[in-house]
This record gives structure tokens, C-alpha cells and sequence, in this order.
């Protein structure tokens, strides 16, 4: 049985389409509550609302019936790829960067890509102030290598203008057959110029979790949430506990989200009860995601890593774990999506990413546009030198003494 997907992510590049998700990261994508993507299968009322299309989809006809009769060559007036582009831009004209149409072959690779691999150049993108921006390219990455910056902007792929992509297309277009090379035209802060970098793709395994100790704390990084990740994650944690960890740095930088089964998840393995994220529906109905039992770290003092690239479930299980008073958010303010989108297969392969629904923590904030402010702003604190902000900060916590309760 085909279930419905829901994804919350930023596109991420290679991986999850919009969560988007979410690659494809950027996409970001919410990514999906888990399975497949739903196949659109209308119903009573939906055959219904088929035979009665607004008349201003009538157009349609009419200017089919024009290129028909008029185009000077025929060969050109392949229906198929008419009417995808059709589609394609009555989706762009709702004017939501998460909300896209999606063609057969690109649909594919992202449904490839919630495995953890993908092809092409290991970064996660969006779109932001109509431009799409690098959200963080991935470690190892040729995108690293090739010495792209969160915060840069893809202004041109292989010459092309993204000015009217979605971050969806722009994406798809990023991603190819590893060996192939990708042209990227770049608009960095501070530098007066564009200019061009030429990066060969890679097939690229996406570890979303990895886990060192320092110490006698354990440092465990979540790269998105994909279908492996809560496994791997209460794995790291049992083996934190089994080394003798005293308290945990959860790094959710440059997260870009992924699956919102997976982000309850792993937020469930901090809490005892209680909600984790409410989504609202465009009625207005909301739905409160709960706790699930069965957390392995319900009682180690947390705190969680976050930044601008933090986004989508990423910023599920950091306001959860924050509202609930059960871990501590440093670094800089997330980058506020908080949206929520399902994925439909049409009958050609292709699929519509549609926007359901928002979400908020379980305190009510709202997340989109907005983000999450840390409990300690270290805008001046980047990469390692952070991490050891936040194991100085559980070295203290853990050694202080109880003070013994009155009689």
C-alpha cells in the first residue's frame, strides 16, 4: 500500500527535493511521515471537481488548439512535454518556492535520494529573497572542495539564469551522472564580481549520523533526517551511554531537515511525554505529533547546535527539545521553515511537492519566517570552536553538586 509523503526539509541538492526535506536538500522538504510518495487518486468528490475545471482553464484548450493549427513546425508540438509544461507553471504561478512540479525522471532521483545517496555535487540549497542560495555544502563534498560558502548565491547553472527556477528545478539541474561537470555561476557577499566554478559530480553516501566522545561527553552530529537516521542515532546514543557519557552536543548545523517520522524520533529519544510539533492546516485544524516512548537519553543534560542552516526538522526537534525545557539552543537564530508538504504521484511518474500545512512548536511559536532564537546567541563562535563552547558548558552543568532537598 502506497502511503503518503510528507516532507520538511530545504532542498537539499542531492538528496530529498524539497522537503523538503527536503536534498532534495533544499529540500530542504514535512519530507514525508514515512513510505512512498501518495499516488493522486481521485475521488467521488475529486471526479466531480475534474468535470467541472474553472472556465478559465478552457485557455488550455484554446491555446493548444492555436499551436496546433498555427506552429510553423509540427514536430516541436509534442503534447507530453506541452502539457508537463503546463502544469509546471500553474504550479510556479502559487508563487511558493515549496510547492513544484516535478518530471518523471527528476521525480526518480529524489525518491533515490531519501535512501542517503544520490549523484551530483553534495550541497543543500534554497531559495531566499528570490535568489537560490547554498545553504551549506555537505563535508567532503565536491561542493566543499570547490570552495563553495553557505550564503552564496547560484546566479547562472551551466549559463543558464535561475532568476525564474524554483529551488526545486535549480536543484534538479545541479544534479547529474557522477564524472559529468556542472557549471555554477557565483554571487558571494563582499566579492564585487560574479564568478564561475566548475565542479565535477560525484555519487555521494550521505552518513546522517556521526558520533565521537570528548571527553566524558558525546558529541553527535545529525547531517538530515533521512529513513536511516533515528536507527543510526539511538545507536549512537546507546554506545555514548555504554562509554560512559555524562552529557550530549546535538549539532543540527546546516541540518536541512528531511523526514518528520524521523524528526519525532529523534526528538522522542529526549522526552519523557508531552508534544513534539503541532501542524495547522489551511482550515485551521491543527494535529499535535506526541512523544512516542521507548527515548534511550530521557535524563543527559543536552544542548543543541544551530545556525542559519538549520532548518525544517531540524528546527522540529530544536524547538521541541527547547520548549520542553529539556536542552539548551546555542549558536545563531535557524532559518524559519516551517512548512509542511506532501508529495503526489501523477499517472506519468511525474509528482506535485504541495504546501499543507505549517507547523509550530509545541508552545505555539511560530517557525516559518521567523526561526528559532538560541538560549545562547555565539554568533562569534563558528565550527569547532563552538562544540568546545558547548562541552566547557555540560562540564559545568554535570559538576555541580544537587543541593540536598529541605526536610
Amino acid at each position: 500500500m502506497s502511503k503518503k509523503m510528507i516532507l520538511m526539509s530545504r532542498i537539499m541538492l542531492p538528496v530529498m527535493v524539497i522537503l523538503m526535506v527536503l536534498p532534495f536538500s533544499g529540500c530542504d522538504t514535512l519530507k514525508m511521515i514515512s513510505g512512498e510518495a501518495a499516488k493522486y487518486v481521485p475521488g467521488e468528490a475529486d471526479q466531480k471537481t475534474l468535470q467541472a475545471l474553472p472556465p478559465e482553464f478552457l485557455m488550455l484548450s484554446q491555446a493548444w488548439q492555436i499551436v496546433q493549427k498555427d506552429y510553423v513546425d509540427k514536430s516541436k508540438l509534442d503534447p507530453v512535454k506541452l502539457a508537463q509544461g503546463a502544469v509546471r507553471g500553474m504550479v510556479e504561478a502559487i508563487g511558493d518556492p515549496y510547492t513544484a512540479y516535478v518530471p518523471p525522471d527528476a521525480h526518480k532521483l529524489e525518491m533515490a535520494g531519501l535512501t542517503g545517496k544520490y549523484q551530483g555535487i553534495g550541497a543543500y540549497i534554497s531559495k531566499k529573497d528570490k535568489l537560490i542560495v547554498i545553504q551549506a555544502p555537505m563535508p567532503g563534498s565536491p561542493a566543499e572542495k570547490a570552495g563553495l560558502k553557505p550564503g552564496d548565491a547560484i546566479l547562472k547553472i551551466n549559463d543558464e539564469s535561475t532568476e525564474l527556477l524554483s529551488s526545486t528545478e535549480a536543484a534538479l539541474k545541479i544534479q547529474g551522472p557522477a564524472g559529468t561537470v556542472v557549471k555554477l555561476t557565483i554571487g558571494r557577499q563582499g566579492v564585487t564580481e560574479p564568478f564561475d566554478k566548475e565542479i565535477v559530480r560525484q555519487e555521494i553516501k550521505v552518513d546522517s549520523v556521526t558520533s565521537e566522545m570528548k571527553g566524558d561527553i558525546a558529541y553527535v552530529k545529525i547531517q538530515q533526517f533521512v529513513d536511516s537516521t533515528n536507527a543510526d542515532f539511538q545507536s549512537a546514543l546507546l554506545k555514548a551511554a555504554n562509554n560512559g557519557a555524562k552529557g550530549i552536543i546535538l549539532d543540527l548545523r546546516n541540518n536541512p531537515g528531511g523526514l518528520l517520522s524521523q524528526a519525532i524520533d529523534i526528538s522522542s529519544q529526549f522526552l519523557l511525554r508531552g508534544m513534539v510539533v503541532k501542524v495547522m492546516d489551511a482550515e485551521g485544524n491543527e494535529r499535535p505529533y506526541m512523544v512516542k516512548p521507548g527515548g534511550v537519553a530521557k535524563d543527559i543534560p543536552v544542548v543543541v547546535l544551530v545556525n542559519g542552516g538549520s532548518a525544517s526538522a531540524s528546527e522540529i526537534v530544536a524547538g521541541a527539545l527547547q520548549a520542553n525545557g529539556r536542552a539548551k539552543l546555542a549558536g545563531t537564530k535557524t532559518f524559519g521553515k516551517g512548512s509542511v508538504q506532501v508529495i503526489r504521484n501523477m499517472d506519468d511518474g511525474s509528482a506535485i511537492h504541495v504546501t499543507i500545512a505549517k507547523f509550530y512548536t509545541p508552545t505555539g511559536q511560530a517557525i516559518n519566517g521567523v526561526g528559532l532564537t538560541p538560549d545562547f546567541v555565539l554568533a562569534d563562535l563558528k565550527d569547532d570552536d563552538l562544540v568546545k563552547w558547548a562541552e566547557d558548558y555540560l562540564n559545568k552543568q554535570i559538576s555541580v553538586e544537587p543541593v540536598p532537598a529541605t526536610p
